[in-house]
C-alpha cells in the first residue's frame, strides 16, 4: 500500500477497531477482522481509488468478515443467545469515533505496561507488528507472541469497550497517559528505520490526548502531558535537514517553530502547576516550555532547567530523568558534575545497550575536552543506534573530533 492509502489506515484503523467492538465485543475476533479489512483495502484501493468515505468502507468490509466469523464459532454462539447477539445486517455506525474508549481498553489492568503499550500501537496507533518488533527491539514472533497473549487477557478477563468505572478510572487514566506519551515518543524519534519522525503517530497521540484532556479537564497531569506534547511538537519542523538527518536543539533554526503550539503547551502548563498536584508530565512540560520561550540557544534559562530536573529526579528518577539532568548540570556546574552523574548508569546491565547514554556521554565528553574519548563513544554510540538518521550523526559528530 502506497503512503498515502497507509497514512489513511493509520488515521482510520482506531475507529474502525472501536466501531465494531462497541458493537460486537470480542476484542480479538474485532482485531483480525479489521486486519483483513485492510489487506481488502491494499486489493481494492490502489485499483479502484480511494473512497469517497474510507472508514465507511473499511468498517462494512470487517463487519462482513467479523459476521461470518461469528457464525461460524459454534463455541461462542452456545455462550450467547440469540437474543443478545447484534443483528448482522445492520453494521456500526461510521460517524463515531470510539478510539479514546480503545486506547482505555488497551489499559486493561490485566495487562503488563509492555503489553498495554505495544496492544495500543497497534490498535490505536495503526502499526503493523513488524514495526512495534522494531521499536521494541525484539523479534518479530516474540511481538506477535505478546500482542497475542495480550488480547487473550482481555478475551480472559471479560474486557468490553466502554466498561471503565469510576471507581478505576484514575489507574486506567494514569495508564492511558504513561502509553500515550511512549506512543508520541515513538513518533517523534523512531526507535528504528530511515526516517526520524513518524508524523501520523505522533500527531494521533495529541488527538487522543486533546481528547482525554477535554473529557477530564481538572486532571493536571493530563494537561501537563498535553502541554508536553505540544511543546515539543512545536520544534518537528526544524528538528530535521532538508535530507532528513537530524538537527540537534542547539542548531535548530527557532523561527521555524510553531508559535501556536508553543503558546497553546505554556497557557496549559501555566493554569495546571498552580491548580494541584504537581507530577512528573507537568514539570516535563515546564521545562520544554523554557526551552520553548528563549529566542536563542545561548538564551536558555540553564538554570531554572537544572532546577525542574532536580525536583522531576525527586519526584520519578530513572535513567531518562538522569541523562537529561546530566545535561543541564553540565550547563550550569560543568561537564566534570555531569559525568560524575553517568557513571552509575554505565554499570547499569540494563542499560548496556542504550546508545542515548552513551550519546550524552560523548557530548559531556567533548564539552570537557577529552576528545578520544568522546570520539570513541560517539562511534560506540553510532553502533548500538536503530535508528539510520540518528547513526548518520552520531557517525558525523565522531568524525568531526579532531586531537
Amino acid at each position: 500500500m502506497d503512503s498515502g492509502l497507509e497514512d489513511v489506515w493509520r488515521r482510520e484503523s482506531p475507529h474502525v477497531l472501536g466501531a465494531l467492538v462497541r458493537r460486537y465485543g470480542h476484542f480479538d475476533a474485532c482485531e483480525d477482522a479489521v486486519q483483513e479489512a485492510l489487506l481488502s483495502a491494499a486489493i481494492h484501493w490502489p485499483r479502484e481509488g480511494l473512497p469517497a468515505n474510507p472508514r465507511g468502507w473499511l468498517i462494512r468490509a470487517a463487519s462482513r468478515r467479523l459476521v461470518d466469523a461469528l457464525r461460524s464459532d459454534h463455541a461462542r454462539a452456545d455462550r450467547e443467545t440469540a437474543a443478545n447477539r447484534p443483528d448482522p445486517s445492520e453494521p456500526p455506525a461510521t460517524d463515531s469515533d470510539d478510539s479514546l474508549h480503545v486506547l482505555l481498553l488497551c489499559c486493561h489492568p490485566s495487562l503488563t505496561p509492555a503489553s498495554q503499550v505495544a496492544l495500543t500501537l497497534r490498535a490505536v496507533g495503526g502499526l503493523t507488528t513488524e514495526q512495534i518488533a522494531a521499536a521494541f527491539l525484539v523479534p518479530l514472533a516474540t511481538m506477535g507472541q505478546r500482542i497475542s497473549r495480550a488480547k487473550a487477557r482481555l478475551q480472559a478477563a471479560g474486557a468490553r469497550l466502554g466498561d471503565v468505572t469510576r471507581a478505576d478510572l484514575p489507574a486506567r487514566v494514569e495508564s492511558a497517559r504513561q502509553v500515550l506519551y511512549l506512543v508520541f515518543n515513538e513518533g517523534y524519534t523512531a526507535t528504528g528505520g530511515t526516517d526520524l519522525l513518524d508524523v501520523p503517530l505522533t500527531t494521533e497521540a495529541i488527538r487522543l490526548a486533546r481528547d482525554l484532556h477535554g473529557r477530564l479537564p481538572s486532571d493536571t497531569e493530563t494537561a501537563g502531558l498535553l502541554a508536553l506534547m505540544l511543546l515539543t511538537e512545536a520544534r518537528r519542523p526544524a528538528r530535521t535537514d532538508a535530507r532528513g538527518d537530524l538537527v540537534p536543539l542547539a542548531d535548530q533554526d527557532r523561527t521555524r517553530w510553531d508559535a501556536a503550539l508553543i503558546a497553546e503547551g505554556v497557557r496549559l502548563i501555566e493554569r495546571a502547576l498552580p491548580s494541584g498536584p504537581v507530577g512528573p508530565f507537568q514539570l516535563q512540560a515546564a521545562i520544554a516550555a523554557v526551552h520553548d520561550e528563549a529566542a536563542a540557544y545561548a538564551d536558555t534559562d540553564w538554570p531554572q532547567i537544572a532546577e525542574l530536573y532536580r525536583m522531576l529526579d525527586a519526584l520519578a528518577p530513572g535513567p531518562v530523568v538522569t541523562m537529561n539532568r546530566a545535561v543541564a548540570v553540565a550547563m550550569t556546574e560543568g561537564p566534570a558534575a555531569a559525568l560524575a552523574m553517568l557513571d552509575p548508569l554505565l554499570k547499569d546491565p540494563a542499560l548496556a545497550r542504550a546508545h542515548r547514554l552513551r550519546a550524552v556521554r560523548a557530548h559531556l565528553l567533548e564539552r570537557a575536552g577529552r576528545l578520544p574519548e568522546a570520539r570513541d563513544a560517539f562511534g560506540e554510540a553510532a553502533r548500538l543506534a536503530t535508528s539510520t538518521p540518528e547513526q548518520r550523526y552520531l557517525r558525523r559528530k565522531a568524525a568531526a573530533i579532531k586531537e
